[in-house]
């Protein structure tokens, strides 16, 4: 057996239809008295915000709902402001990956200011996408006063949300294509947790039975996003992708969408989607081995075939789902003005990224990358 190493967080989870009225019970038994909350405006739109303001009453102090994509240096800076005026005790992240990763870097924020060994202020995450931000003790942040503009990642275990509510009823009105593109964003997850340079058995076993629930789930819930027992079921993988790389490294696949996202503003759900088949037959030759139980759990069949062949076969299984859920299948349908004059400079940025240079196949030069890119173009 391997030898393997990893962390874990101090994590309550609650997971359940209705779940956002349990947060009434957090005030009085963590000592949460002013929650400041970062969510975006659909979540106002859609009355989410208004549920979470029944719920918590007056111990609600503050609610900032302009959270962009990708999460900006400066608006953290305006809400870390919020925070610290309105004496915040706990920080809410309601919606995806962006509003819970605001939350996490207002906490980090906080505690960079107040060093301790534990958070300055806590985070509770709320999640209505299959993100999965939730589960993890890392955010990624845009500088964007940097030309070209960089997302950098951080990593600190005191950002992990100390309290998790999943509801699946917050997830019913998520439009079809963010079911599908934050759905695929999960599924990464786990993959790239099988993969990695620091896998773990813990994680490898959640990983592989997330990637059995989103392969049940996903599709039904593009058909149909107001079949509950699917929406359960797809968060459920979304939970146990996210458990899955709470303790690992990541690779090329998620350091390469960070650029995408970070720099040309590529959607991170899309950004996902193109790049997963490519990422997988680009490192297949070192991880096919980990990847085989991912593919039969997808149901691609392994008889008679090579892991090699297997790779190959699964990488356009999902390059398949991604097209039949209406997402781009290549970067220059991304729609984010990204040219073709652009991946070398691209594949240059990513080439200097820590988490691709945690690619379990080394990366030597950025050519490697540029391929890969021309390959998606």
């Amino acid at each position: 057996m391997d030898d393997f190493r990893y962390a874990s967080y101090a994590q309550e989870v609650i997971f359940s239809a209705g779940a956002l009225t349990r947060l009434g019970e957090a005030p009085d038994r963590f000592g949460w008295n002013r929650l400041l909350l970062c969510t975006n405006r659909s979540r106002r739109a859609n009355g989410q915000v208004d549920s979470l303001k029944s719920v918590l009453g007056d111990q609600l102090v503050e609610i900032f709902d302009r959270v962009q994509p990708h999460v900006q240096d400066i608006q953290v800076d305006e809400v870390l402001a919020l925070a610290i005026e309105q004496n915040a005790d706990a920080v809410i992240g309601m919606g995806g990956g962006s509003s819970i990763g605001m939350a996490k870097a207002v906490s980090y924020a906080l505690s960079a200011a107040f060093p301790s060994n534990q958070p300055f202020i806590p985070v509770i995450a709320i999640p209505s996408t299959y993100a999965g931000s939730e589960m993890t003790a890392v955010y990624g942040i845009t500088q964007a006063g940097e030309t070209p503009p960089r997302k950098v990642t951080v990593r600190d275990a005191k950002i992990a949300p100390k309290l998790v509510i999943y509801d699946p009823l917050l997830t019913l009105d998520l439009p079809p294509g963010l079911t599908a593109s934050t759905g695929i964003n999960a599924l990464a997850h786990c993959m790239e947790a099988l993969y990695s340079r620091t896998r773990n058995p813990p994680s490898g076993a959640a990983a592989i039975r997330g990637i059995r629930h989103i392969g049940n789930a996903l599709w039904r819930c593009y058909q149909d996003g107001n079949n509950v027992e699917a929406r359960s079921e797809m968060l459920t993988g979304a939970h146990l992708a996210g458990l899955s790389l709470a303790s690992v490294t990541m690779g090329l696949h998620h350091g390469l969408c960070h650029v995408l996202g970070g720099t040309a503003n590529v959607p991170h759900g899309i950004a996902n989607s193109i790049i997963l088949p490519h990422a997988i037959r680009f490192n297949a030759d070192v991880t096919a081995p980990q990847l085989v139980p991912a593919a039969e759990a997808l149901g691609v069949s392994r008889k008679g075939i090579s892991p090699i062949v297997a790779m190959e076969a699964l990488a356009q299984k999902i390059f398949e789902l991604v097209g039949e859920m209406n997402l781009p299948q290549r970067l220059r349908d991304a729609g984010a003005g990204l040219r073709e004059s652009d991946l070398p400079a691209l594949a240059q940025l990513a080439f200097q990224n820590g988490t691709v240079q945690n690619n379990p196949k080394p990366i030597t030069q950025p050519a490697q990358i540029e391929t890969l890119l021309r390959n998606a173009w």
